[in-house]
């Protein structure tokens, strides 16, 4: 009953994290840049590590990573016009190892660099307390219900590539206060892994975002629950855990839809019509 008690917040906030993230996975994916939200948090870390530096800690590195989620939601609303001159795969390439890169600079300099670089890797979603679930809900509840009411407006820019730069702007600014949220509660592993895996798991059966978003739904909540459960018990770092559950449930159901497909297409066995 105990374990229970204490594995009840840190479940709450995965199911958070799922909610929110399963969603912009779909869009990320249907526009084919995929390693945008680990460049985007990594970039908001580097204003978190900019706080330790400036010793501004607390509530008050809010403050950095809030400002370096606007610039990065600025840089790519502009991704449209960037991919027009060099590939966006490795444009977010380049900013996510510029951000990885001064962020072990500047927490190279500070008392407990390396301690702070774990933390903002791997996040600490196993001691979330009741406080950081009421922050986080209201925050995702507000830019769900901004989603909701201008879905039209959101989808179109995934799968028409329409409604311009303001629209993509308050896309990409939302998902960056979404990051900024997320990376702190659980850090940069598993919030790329909640954008993408459950996502990806939902598009090897279906491409409706609908149908996308629940079963990803579902499969990221179960991950969640084992790698949690095992952390607890084994006493290891809960984000890598509930990781390679997420992955181990992709690889497992990728498996069955190649099998699946081999054995229903002749053309895959070699056969010819």
């Amino acid at each position: 009953m105990e374990a229970l008690t204490f594995l009840f917040y840190p479940f709450l906030g995965c199911v958070l994290l799922i909610l929110i993230h399963a969603y912009f996975g779909i869009h990320i994916l249907e526009r084919g840049i995929i390693f945008v939200d680990l460049a985007m948090a990594q970039f908001i870390a580097l204003g978190i590590a900019l706080a330790f530096l400036l010793g501004d800690e607390g509530s008050a590195r809010n403050y950095y990573a809030v400002a370096f989620a606007v610039v990065g939601a600025s840089i790519f609303s502009m991704a449209r016009r960037i991919k027009r001159i060099v590939n966006m795969e490795a444009f977010i390439g380049v900013l996510y190892i510029f951000s990885l890169a001064g962020s072990i600079l500047i927490l190279d300099r500070t008392p407990h660099g390396m301690e702070e670089f774990k933390a903002i890797l791997n996040g600490n979603i196993l001691w979330v307390t009741p406080s950081d679930i009421l922050k986080t809900f209201i925050l995702y509840a507000a830019i769900g219900l901004l989603h909701l009411v201008f879905r039209k407006k959101f989808f179109a820019l995934s799968y028409e590539e329409s409604n311009g730069v303001f629209w993509e702007f308050l896309f990409f600014l939302s998902f960056a206060f979404v990051l900024v949220s997320s990376v702190q509660l659980a850090g940069i592993l598993q919030v790329f892994s909640f954008l993408v895996i459950p996502a990806l798991i939902g598009r090897l059966f279906t491409r409706s975002p609908m149908k996308i978003l629940i079963s990803g739904w579902g499969i990221g909540l179960a991950a969640s629950m084992v790698g949690i459960t095992f952390s607890y018990k084994l006493d290891l770092p809960t984000a890598p855990l509930i990781v390679a559950s997420l992955s181990i449930a992709f690889f497992i159901l990728l498996i069955l839809r190649v099998g699946k497909g081999w054995f229903s297409d002749p053309a895959a066995n070699g056969e010819r019509s």
